[in-house]
């Protein structure tokens, strides 16, 4: 098995992830996956797919991540884990989906509109 490339996605947060048979372990941006993900709720979230299929520690992961907060980042990577491991057994998929994992979480920051204070609130209108 080569080396297989996926990405994932929340908010502004877009996880680049490359994964191979291996010892386990999980570097993202360069850095181990406890450095940069101190939390341990985050943490989980990353092992969350593992977990599930039961292959802890069977895979190198190398992670790229950009944009968003570190909670985003940290579910774009899930989403990226699950989509490499369905890549790998597509029987997976079926316990990926009943936890959500597969799906990606489509909202994002509503923008600014113009003649506004911020996206939804107005000045206070006058009738006199």
């Amino acid at each position: 098995m080569e080396v297989i490339n996926t990405s994932g996605r929340r908010k502004t947060a877009v996880a680049r992830l490359y994964m191979k048979p291996g010892k386990g372990n999980v570097t993202v941006n360069k850095r181990d996956v406890a450095n940069y993900f101190s939390t341990s709720v985050l943490q989980y979230k990353i092992n969350q797919p593992f977990m599930l299929t039961e292959t802890i520690g069977q895979y190198d992961i190398q992670v790229n991540v950009d944009g968003g907060g570190i909670t985003g980042q940290a579910e774009a990577v899930r989403l990226a884990i699950s989509k490499a491991l369905i890549e790998i057994n597509p029987e997976w998929k079926s316990t990926l989906k009943q936890v959500g994992l597969t799906t990606r979480d489509p909202r994002m920051v509503e923008r600014k509109k113009f003649g506004q204070k911020k996206a939804r609130k107005k000045s206070q209108f006058s009738k006199r």
